[in-house]
């Protein structure tokens, strides 16, 4: 270990996973452990935030001692801690907020509070070089975002969603469809069997926005259904999801590519959660792959769903930058993404 290597500790208990990883010089996965509550929310359909909650405090020394021993690095090697602020489920948050302050004050290390959007944007950084000026299309649970960066830590939202994110309605669809929790990779499944016949909408909203909205389409989708029971017609489930698929991929890629043709950028980074879909990945790639002198970046499915290695290469680059937070660091569960 070289005396000028960086090594930062990145914690994420923004939602249901409790993660901890070490990064090496910004760029390296030296450690990233992640401990899943899945199994225990599954039975209520979605994310429980107390018990959340608890899970990351059961859960948290341990994923520090394994991220350490996997790393086989002592706490005085480190750089910095980086942790999630927000936003989030505020429980949650403050658990890996405490936690990290309480390192950071017993080891007299530099705290650093990390947008959890910019942790999912860097987890790209992770897996290639980061060519300014870009734009990050963030598709999770909780966010559908178009980001314009022009430097590093420099966020512009030219997009959003108005309402329902796109991994939020496939949850909601995926509930009504009878599927269980977590939604998504069982739509995804789905759409891969069946058939786009049905003819759903969608929100472009004003000519020229790159915001999005997905809640009349999952509307759209339970009044479908809704409406072939009284009649006596059965649905394929498969062929809802094939129609509901399209329908939202059909948004985010015709969206994405305006605004990278207005913007005029030659790097696309996909981040969230909503990445790992198999018929996203590949719409973005027919879409992109081919065009001349432009790079789609899509990270592998360990680096789109939450995990602490996005949060510690974005607090790498805070740290860098010379950003600092005090023991005041609290919970922001409605934390803007701004430049820093």
């Amino acid at each position: 270990m070289s005396q000028a290597d960086q090594y930062i500790l990145g914690i994420e208990t923004s939602c249901d996973e409790t993660a901890a990883a070490i990064i090496k010089n910004g760029r390296e996965i030296v450690s990233n452990v992640v401990a899943s509550q899945i199994e225990s929310h599954k039975r209520f359909g979605g994310v429980v935030p107390e018990i959340a909650s608890r899970h990351h405090v059961e859960q948290l020394t341990v994923v520090f001692d394994e991220a350490m021993k996997q790393a086989n690095l002592d706490f005085k090697d480190l750089s910095a801690i980086a942790v999630t602020e927000g936003p989030g489920l505020v429980g949650a948050l403050l658990t890996g907020i405490n936690a990290a302050k309480a390192l950071a004050f017993s080891q007299g290390l530099p705290l650093i509070g990390v947008h959890h959007i910019a942790g999912h944007i860097y987890a790209n950084r992770l897996i290639t070089e980061m060519h300014f000026p870009l734009l990050a299309l963030v598709v999770s649970g909780g966010h559908t975002e178009l980001v314009y960066m022009k430097e590093h830590a420099s966020f512009e939202v030219i997009g959003e969603t108005l309402d329902d994110a796109a991994g939020e309605a496939y949850d909601k669809v995926a509930r009504t469809l009878g599927l269980p929790y977590p939604g998504g990779p069982h739509i995804d499944r789905l759409a891969h069997e069946g058939q786009a016949s049905i003819d759903l909408p969608r929100a472009w909203l004003s000519e020229g926005s790159f915001d999005f909205s997905f809640s009349g389409l999952k509307s759209a989708v339970i009044n479908t259904l809704h409406n072939a029971k009284q009649k006596g017609i059965e649905l394929e489930a498969k062929d809802i999801a094939a129609s509901f698929q399209a329908s939202v991929i059909d948004v985010l890629v015709t969206k994405t590519a305006q605004a990278v043709d207005k913007y005029q950028v030659k790097q696309l980074l996909v981040a969230g959660g909503v990445a790992a879909n198999k018929g996203l990945r590949t719409a973005l790639e027919n879409e992109f792959g081919k065009r001349d002198g432009f790079e789609l970046v899509i990270p592998p499915l360990s680096l789109c769903t939450d995990n602490a290695a996005m949060i510690a290469a974005a607090g790498s680059i805070l740290y860098e930058k010379g950003v600092r937070s005090n023991l005041a660091l609290n919970a922001n569960p409605g934390l803007e993404l701004l430049p820093y």
